[in-house]
């Protein structure tokens, strides 16, 4: 159901209902759960407003997480008109939740560099599966069953897989198509340790590629080698947008761009692994910096010639107190198979 949080208080108060009480104590940490029963003839929002209300946490300002996906539009309304019915005054707490989150604990940063190992392997399994005759569906099963064996968890999003002219979309569902001789294959997924997400994407040709199309791979892949050159800790925002186009625009291929930059990853739930914070020379802002304890992804996706649809290549990086380290060990250059 939700969490709530005072500031005069160093407890938490953890919501859930009898239908999920053994996997909320399972999978929580809570010191203090309070439990809605059927017996008790409260509706959820009536149960969590009884219990703030005996806590005398209802006397002021309640900053909810307008910005998320849950709870839906119609429970989030009523909420906020059972807490407005109660004369508190509603803001907006999104931000203080997400900035608390963007800064890693070394044991998170730890989990994410396990995500980011399992993500090296489900891409190592994907790329040996792939031959002439295999499905988009088929690569992903093998993916994510290798994944699976070494812990890897469930993705906030479904991984992509994408061959042939689905490439030109890099947000498409793994569907049916088999894999034909010539064809580009395109894999953008995520390693999960303890819900914690390391993402990458890497291009894969079936056969030799048309020179024109490899090159223009080869020129976007190479943006992760000059992005090592900059990237460190409290890095500014403006420095690594600057450097970054300066390198596509001195390859040529500034303007065969689809997106470049990138945003937070960490601890996420379906639908979504896409953090708070999203970079990029094309952003609204270039402020900030990235601080130690930050993990984001980095993205050089553009336009392929001759109409061969889109290459993806993304990898993630720690940023810690002595230096960054982009996580996957599998080179970003196109893979031939």
């Amino acid at each position: 159901m939700g969490v709530a949080i005072s500031k005069d208080s160093e407890n938490f108060i953890f919501f859930e209902t009898e239908e999920e009480e053994l996997l909320a104590h399972y999978t929580t940490v809570a010191p203090d759960m309070r439990v809605l029963y059927k017996e008790s003839n409260l509706t959820e929002i009536e149960f969590v407003i009884e219990n703030l209300k005996k806590e005398e946490w209802l006397d002021s300002t309640v900053g909810l997480e307008l910005r998320n996906y849950r709870p839906n539009p119609y429970h989030a309304r009523k909420l906020q008109e059972a807490f407005e019915k109660e004369g508190c005054e509603i803001v907006d707490g999104t931000d203080i939740v997400r900035d608390l989150r963007s800064e890693k604990s070394p044991l998170e940063l730890a989990y994410i560099r396990k995500a980011g190992k399992i993500a090296d392997i489900g891409m190592k399994a994907a790329i040996d599966f792939i031959e002439p005759g295999v499905t988009e569906l088929e690569i992903k099963g093998e993916m994510e069953k290798a994944m699976s064996e070494v812990g890897g968890e469930c993705t906030g999003i479904p991984n992509h897989v994408a061959t042939g002219s689905r490439i030109a979309s890099l947000h498409s569902l793994a569907g049916r198509n088999e894999v034909m001789p010539g064809d580009l294959v395109c894999i953008d997924m995520c390693g999960v340790f303890n819900r914690y997400h390391a993402n990458i994407s890497r291009m894969i040709s079936v056969g030799a590629p048309d020179p024109k199309v490899a090159e223009q791979i080869e020129l976007a892949a190479g943006a992760m080698s000059e992005l090592e050159k900059i990237i460190e800790p409290n890095v500014k925002i403006e420095k690594i947008n600057k450097k970054m186009k300066d390198y596509y625009e001195n390859t040529g291929i500034w303007e065969d761009r689809w997106y470049v930059g990138g945003y937070e990853l960490g601890i996420a739930f379906p639908p979504d692994w896409v953090g708070e914070f999203i970079y990029g020379p094309e952003e609204k802002t270039d402020e900030g910096v990235l601080t130690p304890g930050t993990v984001v992804n980095y993205e050089s996706d553009f336009y392929l010639p001759r109409g061969a649809g889109m290459c993806g290549i993304i990898d993630s990086i720690i940023i810690e107190e002595d230096g960054a380290e982009i996580l996957s060990d599998i080179t970003p250059n196109l893979t031939i198979v």
